[in-house]
């Protein structure tokens, strides 16, 4: 993973040191330190696994050993088994909430994404691409951007240097939409995309036109998008830029945007609103060998 699992084990050691405090007084109480303990996550509904990568270094921090029955991406049935642990009895217990709750939030996110990417594939014959926001919470952002990855989505930003993005707030401060536009290109390196919010056809002709690389059509009915792609298109401009639909969009209305020819329908709720799945970690003492 190199320098991811750095960025992993960093933010792991925090989420430990946050739910451990001074020691888990339960298991300190009625475990003792020599009893070794193995246990067996299992999913209890279906769901696109992930976490798989980040729960291994979780187990290899509290020195227990980890061993994966499923490969991150995987969709599997409720019922089976994705990890084994094995390690020393209090660890495992100490690690065992912080383990799951990764788990339940990536496979969660990762599920919510395949499911909104099937919808678009079908509806759009695989042209559009589903991402998801920076609606993340602080200090999840990698995990529940990997786990859009994982579900088949596209990541959009990831930080706020990694493209401009020109929204509302920009254009009540600094001025038109072309006018951003321009001084953004002037301002930023060539090798970051211009993107700008829009909310009316006319604003998205102008975004082409001052030369956005992406016009982010916001909080518009697909009747709306498909108006402002039908103009964009009589004015000579739809091959100069990407089309992307975001605001209000979600599992039950995704269909009718994937249809109106948009290059990208990004989707907050994948990544705010999903449901975390549910897991079980089931221990027992260790057998002995031997």
């Amino acid at each position: 993973m190199g320098l991811t699992r750095s960025v992993v084990e960093d933010a792991v050691r925090s989420f430990l040191a946050e739910d451990i405090g001074y020691g888990d007084i339960t298991t300190n109480a009625l475990i003792d330190p020599k009893q070794k303990a193995e246990g067996r996550v299992v999913c209890k509904e279906s769901v696109v696994v992930a976490g798989i990568e980040e729960a291994l270094v979780i187990l290899e921090l509290a020195g227990c050993q980890g061993t994966a029955a499923a490969r991150d991406g995987d969709r599997v049935k409720a019922g089976t088994m994705i990890l084994s642990a094995r390690g020393p009895a209090r660890a495992l217990l100490a690690v065992e909430r912080t383990l799951l709750n990764i788990l339940a939030h990536m496979s969660g996110v990762a599920t919510a994404t395949a499911d909104l990417v099937s919808i678009a594939k079908k509806e759009s014959r695989g042209k559009v691409r589903v991402a998801c926001t920076r609606k993340t919470l602080p200090g999840l952002r990698y995990f529940e951007k990997r786990a859009v990855e994982l579900g088949g989505g596209d990541t959009h930003r990831l930080r706020l240097d990694d493209a401009v993005l020109i929204k509302d707030n920009h254009l009540e401060l600094a001025g038109s939409v072309g006018a951003c536009v321009r001084k953004a290109k002037e301002r930023v390196s060539f090798t970051k995309k211009v993107e700008v919010e829009v909310t009316t056809a006319e604003e998205a002709v102008e975004a082409a036109q001052a030369g956005g690389d992406i016009v982010l059509l916001d909080n518009m009915t697909p009747k709306e998008v498909g108006g402002c792609l039908t103009l964009l298109m009589r004015r000579g401009l739809r091959d100069r830029v990407l089309v992307e639909a975001s605001g209000g969009i979600r599992k039950e209305n995704l269909a009718s945007y994937a249809k109106t020819g948009v290059d990208v329908i990004s989707v907050g709720a994948i990544t705010h609103s999903a449901s975390a799945i549910d897991m079980s970690l089931e221990m027992r003492a260790s057998r002995k060998r031997g």
